[in-house]
């Protein structure tokens, strides 16, 4: 089967005659500048997107995928049955309750003020991966009380020399700031206490530490702390009240769309707010971030196509007089456009093609012999992860830019007079 003559004469062109290699050169640089382009924006797009997703698993692994707090009050009533109501809306997998206040945490090397969770450890594995993020001790020792020897000086007279103190569960960053490890005791300071006489005494209560949770985010692993939801009612005067319900969903990304369901189930008393929502000015900014890093990057493919324009314009000119030619042998104007557009698609169709693979190859490289300091940095390698649809989008906007690049060379072509061009040959 024959070629069409615009196929078989537009790969003709792309190579010079001998007397103007400047022309083939050209158009190898303008494949090279079309491939850098394009690995560069396969890499970039690959790290953002894999940044992007690292930050959605750690927040996802400590907290839960859907909060469901009473519209009306601070803290919720009858919760055994709500959470019950909760778990039958479709896509639900699980739902615990939970408390959540600021306190400030004392211990003799430091204070810290923090977010103080109070939760159910039977069933907080199956809503969150506090279970999972532990370094130390289990969710089950906070059920428990442990004894401890009270110091001397702090013994009332003829008082006993042990006590039994609830635990508490720090991340480890928190732990490092205030001193304390597995086994220390520290006041945790509730700044809502009784109320003596005109002013108001802040509350006070020793407890154990039984574990350290690590969960890749510096922002919860500094600032939370989880003890059991009996003793959170008792500390902060709640009675059979929490704060709220966590929820777990089968697919994250229909998390919205379970909100809306979970309140229309319970009712207009409630709201549910999904992960997505909680964080959105987090995921608002990644996403801002990744569409400029494109949008930037964007632009070594759009300086590739102006070598594109002066690479085919110098096929013109030299080839007024085949033009010419082919003109006065019937090939229209449109034919002679499609030759040097097919001339700028081939550049931009081969720099993707380099370039997509390219971009894969600098990726593994950086996977592969790029590693950091976990203790330091919270990672231990560059997250990547290249989406079908961003490879698609990064080479569809290359081959668009280069055949983009070719509409003036090939209108200049296609204007070209027959005659003029052959009056002096």
């Amino acid at each position: 089967m024959a070629l069409p003559y615009e196929i078989y004469i537009g790969l003709r062109y792309l190579r010079a005659k001998r007397r103007n290699r400047t022309i083939s050169f050209n158009t190898i640089v303008s494949i090279v500048g079309i491939t850098l382009g394009v690995a560069a924006l396969i890499g970039t797009v690959g790290i953002m997107t894999g940044f992007k997703e690292d930050v959605q698993a750690k927040i996802l692994g400590t907290t839960a995928h859907i909060l469901v707090n009473d519209r009306m009050k601070e803290s919720m009533t009858d919760y055994e049955e709500q959470v019950k109501k909760v778990s039958t809306v479709p896509e639900v997998v699980a739902a615990t309750p939970f408390i959540f206040r600021q306190v400030l945490l004392t211990s003799p090397s430091g204070v810290q003020g923090i977010i103080l969770r109070g939760i159910d450890p039977a069933r907080e594995g199956a809503v969150t991966e506090l279970a999972h993020n532990l370094i130390n001790g289990n969710l089950d020792d906070l059920s428990h009380t442990v004894k401890v020897v009270i110091p001397e000086k702090e013994r009332e007279p003829n008082g006993p020399d042990t006590a039994m103190r609830p635990g508490i569960i720090l991340g480890k960053e928190l732990s490092m700031r205030l001193g304390v490890f597995p086994g220390d005791t520290l006041n945790v300071v509730s700044p809502v206490g009784p109320i003596t006489g005109a002013s108001m005494t802040p509350k006070i209560r020793q407890f154990v530490v039984v574990g350290l949770f690590q969960s890749g985010m510096y922002e919860y692993d500094s600032s939370l702390a989880y003890i059991e939801l009996g003793e959170a009612q008792k500390f902060f005067n709640m009675g059979a009240t929490v704060t709220g319900i966590e929820v777990k969903v089968a697919d994250v990304f229909r998390a919205s769309d379970v909100a809306r369901a979970i309140e229309q189930h319970l009712g207009f008393a409630f709201w549910a707010r999904d992960w997505m929502q909680m964080n959105r000015n987090l995921f608002s900014a990644l996403k801002l971030e990744k569409t400029m890093m494109f949008l930037l990057l964007v632009l070594i493919t759009i300086v590739a196509s102006f070598n594109i324009v002066s690479t085919l314009t110098m096929i013109v000119t030299e080839k007024q007089r085949e033009i010419a030619i082919l003109k006065a042998m019937g090939a229209t104007r449109k034919g002679i456009m499609r030759i040097f557009m097919l001339n700028g698609l081939i550049i931009g169709c081969s720099g993707a093609a380099i370039g997509v693979p390219l971009g894969y190859a600098f990726l593994w490289l950086i996977q592969t012999f790029w590693t950091f300091d976990p203790t330091v940095y919270y990672i231990s390698k560059i997250p990547v992860h290249v989406l079908g649809s961003d490879v698609l989008l990064v080479a569809g906007s290359a081959i668009v830019i280069s055949f983009a690049a070719t509409l003036y060379p090939s209108l200049q072509a296609a204007k070209l007079d027959p005659a003029a061009a052959l009056r002096y040959e």
